[in-house]
């Protein structure tokens, strides 16, 4: 488990430093363990919150103070080290190297080789093979890998820079030779230095990363003095319960405490605490919040200390739907605000927990197929009206491939039989359908966590807001808490109509 980093020439922060290929330098980080793997998570963190320009990029700093457990890679011709040596500057190049060694320790930084038939590379490798005698500093041999077809691959990187593959100057691979190499080719490539091939092997060995999943990491509630959770969810049970049912002789605080004592040992005291927390904060701050949907609605604690307001005794609704011991998952509110006014119950959030324990949840948009043809199509220079033409012949079926579209459409079908062009549109497209395009924000997702959360997860900004860089249902598997912050339209008319009518919504009998 690794990142190919970017480093800034010098701090992170500055905005001004180079131009082109001199803003920022490659370099290889490898998690040899599970300390290695919290310090890469705060390194990718720093780079995208802090040092984005152009690229994530890091600095000399946050490598010094997070370096413990990761081994580093000297990187490809991209590298600080390699650019010096490209440039004639030798001596600048063994500096660079003895201050990565010193970060990362004598046996945790290499020089790294690579040959994938560009001629610059034999240069760079005759110099990285007298530094590492002069300096002793060990090798390492690596070969970039890409997509199986190159093709497919040129044209997601035209798609991604916005250029077509004609362009002269644009972003390629040279040299053809991105696939994994076996022992053998690579020996033929590196006959001058087999220590270099043992090393790559011992790096492999050396790195073992070990993610819990399925544990729960739930962040600490803070309760007020002379409490602790548990006594303080019993003691908003029992005020609730006699607001809510006056009358009860007994029978109800009899589902109560099953309820408590389900939740006690499910583990889930301080999820109650922190959903009651912050909808107590919403209701007393007049944020328009919805009654309560879903499953959750039928926990009579919910009701009792009022993240509910629809009665679960009054419509039969079932615990056990919400809340099954014979079935553990974490439980899930489903909490629509006011649209307008949702981002106040946020911040109050990130004010409580701290704004390095809260963060939102990211979500990758896809090339869906008529979005992977037009933009493949743009990328091999093709005429618009033609790539549209072909696009629209796609049958507006939901989530249809490029596979079925070919079946379903006779016209589709035969324009690929005839055209030799369409059909290498089509091909190419259907190896691009359905990657990564785009990053933008989950609509409701954010994430609470007892530790910041770059020690869970990696960090990145979306609009100068802090978001995961794993989705949601990774979150999900890393037992990490995800409410959903739901904006609700229909919440903000239905409050400015009964106000304009000068009515309290909650007093309206549910059948009138």
């Amino acid at each position: 488990i690794g990142c190919e980093i970017y480093v800034a020439p010098g701090s992170r922060f500055d905005r001004e430093a180079g131009s082109g290929e001199d803003r920022y330098y490659h370099m290889i980080l490898l998690a040899e363990n599970n300390t290695g793997y919290q310090n890469l998570m705060k390194i990718v963190s720093k780079g995208f919150v802090e040092g984005f320009y152009y690229k994530p990029r890091v600095d000399m700093e946050v490598l010094e103070k997070y370096h413990e457990g990761i081994i580093a890679l000297s990187a490809c011709l991209a590298g600080e080290i390699p650019r010096y040596i490209m440039r004639g500057m030798y001596e600048e190049a063994c500096k660079s190297a003895l201050r990565y060694q010193n970060i990362f320790g004598k046996n945790n930084f290499f020089l790294e080789l690579q040959d994938h038939g560009i001629p610059m590379q034999q240069t760079v490798n005759a110099a990285l093979l007298s530094m590492s005698r002069e300096l002793d500093i060990p090798l390492v041999a690596t070969n970039d890998t890409r997509a199986e077809d190159a093709q497919a691959h040129d044209i997601l990187l035209c798609i991604q820079t916005g250029k077509v593959v004609t362009d002269e100057n644009r972003m390629r691979y040279e040299g053809g030779q991105y696939f994994i190499k076996s022992e053998e080719q690579m020996k033929e490539l590196f006959p001058y230095a087999l220590e270099a091939l043992e090393n790559t092997h011992k790096i492999a060995e050396r790195c073992n990363v070990e993610i819990e999943f399925g544990v729960t990491k739930l962040p600490k509630f803070e309760v007020p003095q002379g409490y602790d959770s548990w006594t303080y969810l019993n003691k908003l049970c029992m005020d609730g319960l006699k607001e809510r049912y006056p009358d009860d002789d007994g029978t109800l605080k009899e589902r109560l405490d099953y309820e408590l004592s389900t939740i006690r040992r499910m583990g889930y005291v301080d999820y109650f605490l922190i959903v009651w927390d912050f909808i107590h904060y919403a209701k007393t701050h007049n944020i328009p919040v919805g009654p309560g949907r879903g499953s959750g609605a039928g926990s009579i604690i919910a009701y009792a200390i009022e993240i509910t307001d629809i009665d679960p005794m009054k419509y039969g609704l079932l615990f056990e739907r919400f809340l099954n011991p014979e079935r553990v998952s974490m439980p899930d509110f489903d909490i629509d605000f006011c649209y307008v006014r949702r981002g106040e119950v946020i911040d109050y959030v990130t004010n409580k927990y701290g704004a390095d324990h809260v963060a939102q949840i990211v979500t990758f948009g896809t090339l869906a197929t008529k979005a992977a043809i037009r933009d493949v199509g743009r990328a091999m220079g093709m005429p618009y009206a033609a790539v549209d033409a072909v696009a629209k012949l796609v049958p507006n079926d939901f989530h249809i491939t490029i596979d079925e579209a070919v079946k379903k459409s006779k016209e589709l079908s035969n324009l690929m039989q005839e055209n030799e062009q369409i059909n290498e549109l089509i091909k190419t497209a259907k190896k691009v359908e359905g990657m990564p395009r785009n990053t933008s924000t989950h609509a409701a997702g954010v994430v609470i966590t007892h530790d910041p959360v770059s020690s869970y997860v990696p960090l990145a900004t979306n609009d100068g807001v802090p978001v995961t860089q794993y989705i949601m249902t990774s979150l999900e598997e890393l037992g990490l808490l995800k409410m959903d912050f739901l904006g609700l339209r229909t919440l903000t008319v239905i409050n400015d109509a009964s106000k304009a009518a000068g009515i309290d919504i909650n007093e309206i009998p549910i059948d009138d």
